[in-house]
């Protein structure tokens, strides 16, 4: 690397920065019906960009939220995954990209009858974090409402909002559960 400005930031984290990522490496947390494997954190990139995947149960919609920070951008590897963003919606299948702009509420679920994975890359990086505590809520709230209040208090703190908008709707049509059920 030559320390241009174009990859001075790379150089900065080069380090420490690990280049090839295997299939099974990075932490991982269930969150009833989806799981989040930590790929590439913030720190890695600068806080350019961090990378997730998430595999999903059959038949598990993700509450419709929307975030004031960050988009995100979902690559499908594995099965079929419904997507709604604003008034728009659709299935998409491995090989499609599902774009998740800031601002705009949002949802997905697994549309298929088989597991799906979702690799998800998130700019600015830092909502892993999310993810990271939310596992931790996960496994220490003593009950369902102990657990959605905390979840309530992380989504102030890293600027995402939930809504009940569709859930009706959505789980009626396509016969879903909401994570946590």
């Amino acid at each position: 690397m030559t320390g241009d400005g174009e990859t001075g930031i790379w150089e900065a984290v080069m380090g420490a920065l690990r280049f090839v990522v295997a299939p099974d490496e990075g932490k991982s947390i269930w969150l009833e019906g989806m799981g989040v494997d930590f790929k590439v954190w913030g720190e890695e990139t600068g806080n350019q960009f961090s990378i997730v995947e998430h595999p999903i149960e059959p038949g598990r919609l993700v509450p419709p939220h929307v975030h004031s920070r960050e988009d995100e951008f979902s690559f499908v590897l594995q099965g079929r995954v419904g997507a709604r963003v604003g008034d728009e919606e659709a299935t998409a299948g491995p090989g499609s990209y599902i774009l998740k702009p800031r601002g705009i509420l949002h949802t997905f679920w697994n549309a298929g009858p088989e597991p799906a994975r979702i690799l998800e890359i998130i700019s600015p990086a830092g909502f892993e974090r999310f993810f990271d505590a939310l596992g931790t809520a996960g496994e220490t709230a003593s009950d369902p409402a102990e657990f959605l209040q905390r979840r309530a208090e992380l989504g102030e703190q890293y600027a995402l909002g939930f809504s009940d908008e569709w859930v009706a709707e959505l789980t009626d049509r396509y016969q879903l559960k909401l994570l946590g059920e």
